[in-house]
């Protein structure tokens, strides 16, 4: 039996099923093992996770009463919250998703080029152009203005080798339409634009076989790598034009509200709100990404996972406005229609962000593929609807992301 406990409650001969947070903010390599070390115990207890699933059955359980519930109950309640933030009407996008991605694309090649060299010149101790980043922004808002979700859902397809410099770009982007979403005005928009854009520029500083090691850093690497949002103000203060938003955002993305993040364990108060925006888009971009040693989550998991941090990772309102700006299922999510087909979000119109567009291509009941067909849920809605999202992870199909770009 799966169950939610504190990290207090772990104890040796456990089976950790999961942890309750951010992957990127424990030192183990892999999420599920049997606890067979009271030092595992340790270095569970002395990261920022706060509670863990175990497994009952795979190891032994809880001896003292704990508040135990299922993974299904608690992504219907993470769903239940969801929907109650985010159900209000949204823009519908000015052009179509189809449309905007042939531009977004040209945006992303140069884009990665851009952000790339930026982080040569600054391992070269050279100054970094602000000028030229704010081009770059301009560029990536005129395109979330045309269509938000193509440019986001696009940048999210980065390999290994090009994480480092497309998640900047991701963020950028996402910074943009968050922006936007809690009704920012145009000069603070940019602002939050260029802090996404630079608010990683302290790896440029880091060990190259730390920053791209092919597996899960030690603690020691863990620890070098928590210096780049320091590393990174220094250099943009001392070498840039940047403001003072993109300095905050570059310092403290990786704050939180709980007081647990770094580099100054600052609480809710006293962190600003771009910051608490760059953390939420710093992460969500990170876990929808493959990277070398793990694949991206589905992003509508993602949110859900999310959801369950926001009470110590995350402030409320901002993780609220993101996810009316992304979508409860975000571009490229697995969902099961109430007819027993599967399919894939392929772009989000209407004023319902529970009506997507959907490419459905695989039946449930007769456990086979079928011909793909286009379902608007805006307009068909009566006659099929979104049950719930289904993990990629347990079902075998490789082209999820070529069938919401093919179009």
């Amino acid at each position: 039996m799966l169950k939610k406990i504190s990290v207090e409650q772990l104890i040796v001969g456990m089976y950790l099923e999961e942890f309750c947070g951010s992957w990127m903010e424990h030192p183990f390599w892999r999420n599920s093992f049997v606890i067979a070390d009271a030092r595992d115990v340790e270095a569970v207890r002395a990261s920022s996770i706060k509670e863990v699933w175990i497994d009952s059955d795979k190891g032994l359980d809880v001896t003292t009463e704990v508040r135990a519930v299922s993974l299904a109950e608690a992504a219907a309640q993470a769903d239940a919250e969801l929907v109650a933030a985010n159900a209000p009407a949204h823009a519908a996008p000015a052009i179509s998703l189809a449309r905007e991605l042939v531009q977004a694309a040209k945006i992303c090649a140069s884009a990665q080029q851009a952000v790339a060299t930026m982080f040569d010149e600054a391992r070269l101790g050279k100054a970094v152009s602000s000028e030229n980043a704010k081009q770059l922004v301009a560029e990536i808002s005129d395109s979330i203005s045309r269509n938000p979700s193509a440019l986001i859902s696009l940048a999210r397809l980065k390999t290994a080798d090009d994480y480092t410099y497309m998640h900047s770009v991701a963020v950028c982007a996402l910074m943009i339409a968050l922006a936007r979403q809690l009704g920012l005005d145009a000069e603070a928009t940019r602002s939050a634009g260029t802090a996404g854009l630079l608010h990683d520029l302290g790896k440029a500083l880091m060990p190259i076989d730390v920053l791209n090691k092919p597996g899960k850093l030690t603690a020691e690497e863990f620890m070098i790598i928590k210096t780049h949002p320091v590393e990174g103000h220094k250099l943009l203060r001392e070498r840039s034009g940047a403001d003072a938003i993109a300095l905050d955002v570059v310092l403290r993305h990786h704050e939180k509200p709980d007081g647990s993040g770094y580099p100054d364990g600052l609480k809710d108060g006293e962190i600003s709100l771009f910051a608490k925006m760059g953390a939420v888009c710093d992460v969500y971009d990170a876990i929808t990404s493959n990277r070398a040693y793990k694949s991206g989550w589905d992003p509508a998991e993602s949110l859900r996972k999310m959801a369950e941090w926001t009470n110590g990772h995350f402030d409320q309102r901002v993780f609220q406005a993101f996810v009316r700006s992304v979508g409860i299922y975000p571009i490229g999510s697995l969902v099961r229609l109430k007819s027993g087909r599967l399919g894939i979000v392929i772009d989000q119109v209407g004023k319902s962000l529970l009506t997507p567009r959907i490419k459905v291509f695989y039946s449930t009941r007769g456990q086979a593929r079928i011909k793909p067909e286009i379902i608007d849920l805006s307009r068909d809605g009566r006659n099929d609807e979104i049950v719930h999202r289904e993990d990629p992870a347990t079902w075998d199909f490789p082209d999820l992301d070529a069938m919401w770009l093919a179009q």
